[in-house]
């Protein structure tokens, strides 16, 4: 395992901890989009099916493990324990516009025609854009919580630093997976305006505030 992608699963895992932490600690999960969160625990559960069927090692494993039952408890907590604080009215992204081409999207381009490939690759294609959600609920609110933020930029971190990971397996161990790294793109490009605003307003104190 090289540096990037030890790094990017460290980013990864802060930004899902960042999350939890803020919903339990506040009581609240204001400014948390349940849409994002539910696409999330999809991307896991369909990427993660392989628990079931084969080994790699420990780390995978525990992590793997970690990243499913963190999403679930994530939902869990958005739309059961803490109900009365979650922000339907501004979380209305149509997230059937994300699931439905991708799925459509993972059924005709992938690597091997089987159920559990398609599963995996509708898992990536989905994770590129799971992030609309949330990032559309804070246009429409007009601003988010710095704790929020931070978990976003953990996200984004996560995701840039899993395209060095792919430039360092290609060089390296002559390993390259197109799928993997033009989704990576998308979703790291969806980031790009929010890095900017994270590192001019958040950084210096001020509340992060997206045009709507």
């Amino acid at each position: 395992m090289n540096i990037f992608r030890l790094t990017g699963d460290l980013s990864h895992l802060a930004a899902i901890i960042i999350l939890l932490l803020k919903i339990w600690k506040t009581r609240s999960c204001a400014g948390i989009s349940g849409k994002s969160q539910i696409l999330f625990a999809l991307v896991f559960t369909t990427r993660y099916l392989d628990l079931l069927t084969s080994f790699i090692s420990l780390y995978n494993s525990c992590m793997k493990i970690i990243y499913i039952g963190c999403a679930y408890a994530t939902v869990y907590l958005i739309y059961a324990k803490f109900r009365a604080t979650y922000d339907g009215n501004h979380d209305t992204f149509r997230v059937e516009f994300l699931v439905v081409p991708v799925g459509g999207l993972a059924f005709l381009v992938n690597h091997d025609f089987s159920p559990l490939e398609i599963l995996w690759t509708f898992s990536i294609y989905l994770e590129s854009v799971a992030i609309l959600p949330q990032l559309f609920m804070i246009s429409k609110t007009g601003e988010a919580e710095t704790i929020t933020t931070h978990y976003l930029f953990c996200l984004g971190v996560y995701r840039t630093l899993y395209l060095f990971n792919w430039i360092w397996r290609f060089y390296f161990e002559g390993f390259f997976d197109m799928i993997a790294i033009v989704a990576g793109v998308v979703q790291t490009i969806l980031y790009c305006d929010f890095f900017y605003l994270y590192i001019t307003k958040v950084l210096k104190g001020k509340k992060l505030s997206l045009p709507a």
